[in-house]
């Protein structure tokens, strides 16, 4: 992904949008806004080095935590109250098991999400992009993609739905990219209405939160940051003057060099 230039004429901060109700917290669908998603990974990082004593451990065991999170059904995740409760409560299960013992063998050698969930969201994703291709009709131009992704960011700065539903294909579909390093979406979301509010949720109102405009793949996109770190790199596929796919990274591996000293903002 590029690490381009920022709009910092159009940063919005959180808590600053005006209109369309209070979507922070877990919407519907179950997306977690970036701040939460953040703070829940730092607080489970804390207390796995509490126990462990040891950086490397610490992201094994929190990965192994999430790992077991996204093993069980949806519905067993669903009667879980507390998600961030579940999670200390396996760190503290699993992180004796990474003390030093003769031959035990290594969580990173265990099956990983990706290897298990991965396949089956790469053919839905690669489905959506055979199917827009066939619905473009005309090319989208740079500056029709540079306006619509712009209008996107304005419509998440106000959390406005109504204005957000109207630059989305009805038959829109948002892809959460989180690697099982974050509790992200895991299936993809689809319907305008439907995207549009799991977008509201993702970038929510928390403190220190801000939203910009900058180039993402050569084209533009959106940047979310978290108490200055980057969090989330939204990207847009667009047909017919309307936004048809949106692409949406989480995974810490992948966002880190959107955090090296050269993404981060100007002063």
């Amino acid at each position: 992904m590029d690490r381009g230039g920022e709009d910092r004429g159009r940063e919005w901060r959180g808590g600053e949008g005006r209109g369309g109700g209070d979507h922070r917290g877990e919407d519907r669908d179950g997306a977690v806004s970036i701040g939460e998603l953040l703070d829940e990974r730092r607080f489970l990082l804390d207390v796995a080095y509490w126990m462990l004593g040891c950086g490397s451990a610490a992201e094994r065991v929190v990965d192994e935590a999430y790992r077991r999170w996204f093993g069980l059904s949806d519905t067993a995740r669903g009667q879980i109250a507390e998600p961030r409760s579940w999670l200390v409560w396996t760190v503290g299960g699993t992180g004796p098991d990474l003390l030093p013992v003769p031959d035990r063998t290594d969580l990173t050698d265990r099956t990983d999400l990706k290897d298990l969930k991965e396949p089956n969201c790469t053919e839905l994703a690669d489905r959506a992009r055979r199917s827009l291709r066939v619905r473009r009709s005309r090319p989208t131009t740079p500056q029709q993609h540079d306006g619509l992704a712009r209008a996107v960011r304005h419509a998440c700065a106000e959390q406005d739905v109504e204005l957000l539903v109207s630059l989305l294909s009805p038959d829109a579909a948002a892809f959460f990219d989180g690697g099982g390093k974050v509790r992200a979406l895991t299936r993809p979301v689809h319907g305008g209405r439907q995207v549009a509010r799991s977008l509201l949720a993702l970038v929510g109102r928390p403190p220190g939160t801000t939203l910009t405009a900058q180039p993402v793949n050569g084209r533009t996109g959106l940047v979310a940051r978290y108490d200055h770190k980057v969090a989330a790199v939204i990207s847009f596929d667009v047909a017919d003057g309307h936004v048809a796919l949106v692409w949406v990274v989480l995974n810490p591996d992948k966002l880190q060099s959107w955090n090296l000293p050269t993404a981060a903002p100007n002063p």
